[in-house]
C-alpha cells in the first residue's frame, strides 16, 4: 500500500545538533556552542505554535530561527548579536550534515518509491540542504507550501493531495513520536527511526510504539525492510 515515504528532516535524516553547535562555535567563539545549540533548539516549538495558534501571522522557520537566537543571546547570554552573525547562525540549519546511512538509504528507498522532505522548514531551506548533504529528494515538501507547521493536518493531508495518494499510502518516517502520532491521526503509516546522538550530549532513548508500521535504527535499515 506505500507509495510514497515523507521524511522529517532535522533529526531524522539530518543531524543538526552537530551542523548548528558547528555553525555556532564559529560565529560566538566565546560562547559554550553546546549548551547555545541545545537551548536555540528548545526555542523550536513554542515558536511553532505562536503561528499555529493564530497568535502571529505565518512566519517562515528562518525568521522565528532568527528572532529566536537573537533573543536569547541577550535574555540569557547577555550577548547583542550582529546582524552578519545572526544570517550566519540561522544559514546553518540550511547546510546540515546527513547522518551517515541517509544519502546512500535514500537512494535505495528512491528505487521503489516516491521520496521527499515533509518538514516544518521552508522549500528554500529544504532544497539548500538537499543539495549540500546529497538528499535526493523527488519532492521538497516545506511548511510555506500550506503555510502551516506540523502537527498541522493540513501538512500531513496536503503532501497525500499533492502527489495524489490516499493518506495510508503514505509512510511518515521520523524520529520523533509526537510526528508520527499526529501523521497516525490523519491516516498515514508511520516509521520511527532511531537516532540516539541527534541530542549530542544528551541521551534520547529510542521510543517504541507498536502501532508504528517500522522501528529501525537508520535509513539503510528502513530501505532493507522495504526491499529495497
Amino acid at each position: 500500500m506505500i507509495k510514497v515515504l515523507a521524511f522529517d528532516t532535522f533529526g531524522t535524516v539530518a543531524d543538526w545538533y552537530t551542523g548548528v553547535s558547528t555553525a555556532l562555535a564559529e560565529t560566538f567563539p566565546d560562547l559554550d556552542s553546546s549548551k547555545l545549540a541545545l537551548d536555540w533548539r528548545r526555542t523550536y516549538v513554542p515558536g511553532l505554535l505562536e503561528v499555529e495558534s493564530g497568535e502571529r501571522p505565518w512566519t517562515l522557520l528562518d525568521d522565528l530561527h532568527r528572532e529566536s537566537l537573537q533573543r536569547l543571546l541577550a535574555d540569557s547570554y547577555g550577548v547583542t548579536a550582529t546582524a552578519a552573525q545572526l544570517d550566519a547562525a540561522v544559514h546553518a540549519w540550511h547546510v546540515l550534515p546527513g547522518w551517515p546511512d541517509s544519502s546512500d538509504g535514500l537512494r535505495r528507498l528512491k528505487t521503489r518509491f516516491t521520496i521527499g522532505a515533509l518538514s516544518n522548514g521552508n522549500v528554500a531551506l529544504l532544497t539548500e540542504m538537499a543539495k549540500n548533504a546529497d538528499f535526493p529528494w523527488d519532492f521538497v515538501g516545506g511548511a510555506d507550501l500550506w503555510r502551516h507547521y506540523k502537527p498541522s493536518a493540513e501538512v500531513y493531508l496536503g503532501v497525500a493531495d499533492l502527489l495524489q495518494v490516499r493518506p495510508e499510502e503514505v509512510l511518515m518516517v521520523a524520529t520523533h513520536v509526537s510526528d508520527l502520532a499526529a501523521a497516525r491521526s490523519f491516516g498515514l503509516q508511520t516509521a520511527y527511526i532511531e537516532r540516539p546522538r541527534e541530542w549530542g550530549p544528551e541521551p534520547k532513548p529510542a521510543e517504541r510504539n507498536p502501532l508504528d508500521e517500522f522501528h529501525v535504527s537508520g535509513i539503510d535499515q528502513l530501505a532493507d525492510a522495504l526491499g529495497c
